[in-house]
């Protein structure tokens, strides 16, 4: 069986997380990436560590399931190779450093007038025009910019969420721009050029904080483990020196956690305490009072207690605890893929109408793919030649 996206082929003109990560998901629905790097070199998530099986833990995560043709596009005849690849993609992800596309004699209004039928998406840091869009974009540098560092961590020690969110979303907003662009090429036979700006992505990520700032209030302070918009909502240490998190969305919520979770109907009658806003501004309160009962309890009977109660709640995880979770494993959301030292488990893409087929893939060699694209664009001007 073949995926949604069988007979769609994709260029990557990629490296690090962003423009890999998008193309990674085309490919797990089917489309045909032919990811392009540099001779002797590659993409430089290849180089940085050995964590899996020697091979990189980003770049298999990022590059399963897609080919790798080495092409020198400073060469003339690498150059024509790649013109031969656009002329039959149907899109082209590009996130390279500011302006390499235009020195390449690649830039995107010209493939666009070349290619109408092509889609181009041009991801950069600080998008074209501006003072900034000369300045080269990686995830920290970004999201400390779009001031996501100092809403996370502690008051006075900004921190960079774990996650790299400024990559992921520019992936996952690229990926959805493409399938729409897509969609509407069926309908008007165009192509479509979409730039993305890492900037642009993660400014709308920061949307609820900057609402508040805009609409006069002050800026938010980050509260660790917890929510600056939210109380009580946060991880609170147990009698069996777990930590639990649980904590409320809403009035309704915090009248039952007070009420029936810590049983308290005290609390939930305080008018101090009767609406979110008046929470947060008594959060140090309410979490001494949480974190008292909690310190009382074992996880389990904290979970089981919340559980009764309707109020979410959540073991804190490290890394392992996540790769052992029952929750993936009971629902085979683990898979294999192939890589030049063997097959090595992978997540199932978390996106999948029931019945799609995804792509098996495998991660490639640096240039695996090199010589068949070239005897394959050969056949091809053969077959054309009278």
């Amino acid at each position: 069986m073949s995926g949604p996206l069988d007979g769609i082929t994709v260029l990557g003109l990629e490296q690090a997380i962003a423009a890999p990560l998008c193309t990674r998901h085309l490919a797990d629905l089917g489309a045909r990436v032919i990811k392009i790097e540099q001779p002797g070199v590659g993409d430089s998530t290849r180089h940085y560590d050995q964590a899996v099986r020697g091979l990189a833990a980003h770049f298999v995560w990022l590059n399963h399931g897609k080919e790798s043709a080495a092409l020198d596009l400073t060469a003339p005849a690498d150059h024509d190779v790649l013109h031969e690849l656009l002329e039959r993609a149907d899109v082209i992800v590009s996130n390279l450093a500011p302006g390499a596309l235009g020195r390449l004699g690649l830039g995107v209004d010209a493939l666009a007038r070349r290619y109408p039928r092509l889609i181009i998406v041009d991801i950069s840091g600080y998008g074209r025009g501006g003072p900034l869009d000369h300045k080269r974009a990686y995830d920290l540098l970004i999201q400390a910019e779009a001031g996501s560092c100092t809403i996370t961590g502690l008051p006075g020690q900004p921190a960079k969420p774990g996650i790299p969110i400024a990559d992921i979303g520019t992936a996952l907003y690229a990926y959805s721009a493409i399938l729409a662009a897509l969609y509407e090429r069926e309908r008007t036979g165009r192509g479509a050029v979409i730039p993305i700006a890492m900037l642009d992505v993660v400014a709308e990520m920061m949307g609820f904080a900057l609402n508040q700032v805009i609409h006069g209030g002050a800026e938010p302070e980050p509260v660790g483990m917890g929510s600056p918009m939210v109380a009580p909502y946060g991880a609170y240490p147990t009698a069996d020196g777990r930590t639990v998190v649980l904590g409320t969305t809403s009035d309704r919520e915090w009248r039952r956690l007070a009420a029936d979770l810590l049983g308290r109907p005290d609390l939930a009658e305080d008018p101090r305490y009767a609406r979110n806003d008046d929470r947060v501004r008594e959060r140090t309160a309410l979490d001494a009072i949480v974190a008292a009962w909690c310190a009382q309890r074992t996880l389990a009977e904290i979970q089981q207690a919340a559980d009764a109660a309707g109020i979410g709640n959540a073991r804190l995880n490290g890394v392992r605890g996540l790769a052992e979770h029952p929750q993936l494993s009971v629902r085979g959301r683990w898979r294999n893929v192939d890589t030049p030292a063997g097959p090595v488990p992978a997540l199932v893409p978390p996106a999948l109408a029931q019945g799609w087929t995804v792509s098996a893939g495998r991660v490639p060699a640096l240039g695996a793919d090199t010589d068949a694209i070239r005897m394959e664009l050969l056949h091809k001007k053969l077959e054309k030649t009278p």
